[in-house]
């Protein structure tokens, strides 16, 4: 039996943010388990991917079987890192109904990087093809007008990270 109560780890920041960087970090902790959105869309959705709306459909999908999949391994005593982007309302929402089913804890890291940041990140990423999505700098503004920050009102064990480059 762990002497620790399992937690679930959710990341808010734009596309290129870091987010999946620090996933990676707090996955490697003993007993964490880390459930790459981009992983599973990759795998299963490919080529069906094509635009802003395709990933927004097959992201819903996935979110759907996912849920009680990561209920039942925060219920087994196991922590998550959902490298889901937990940047919209919505999203959040369905990340607290997965906490309501389990006695877990929760940290929701808001990574704070500049779109200039973000964007120096994305070109970089893109030339190096090593990241299974090469978002356009148009996507990139498309669901970044989507963003919204998390407000201390939703609840969430906010952690704060500044820009870093």
């Amino acid at each position: 039996m762990s002497l620790t109560s399992p937690a679930l780890h959710m990341l808010c920041g734009k596309i290129a943010a870091g987010k999946s960087k620090l996933a990676s970090k707090l996955g490697s902790l003993n007993g964490t388990v880390l459930i790459a959105e981009d992983d599973w869309l990759n795998a299963l959705f490919s080529d069906e991917m094509s635009s802003p709306s395709d990933y927004v459909r097959w992201a819903s999908k996935l979110r759907r079987i996912m849920g009680p999949h990561i209920s039942s391994l925060l219920n087994a005593g196991r922590s998550v890192v959902l490298d889901f982007p937990a940047n919209t309302v919505e999203t959040r929402d369905w990340m607290r109904g997965i906490l309501e089913q389990t006695n877990a804890s929760h940290q929701l890291q808001v990574l704070g990087a500049s779109e200039e940041l973000c964007l120096a990140r994305l070109r970089k990423r893109n030339a190096l093809g090593d990241h299974p999505f090469a978002a356009t700098e148009e996507q990139f503004r498309q669901f970044s007008k989507r963003f919204v920050a998390p407000s201390p009102d939703e609840g969430f064990n906010l952690v704060m990270h500044g820009e870093t480059t």
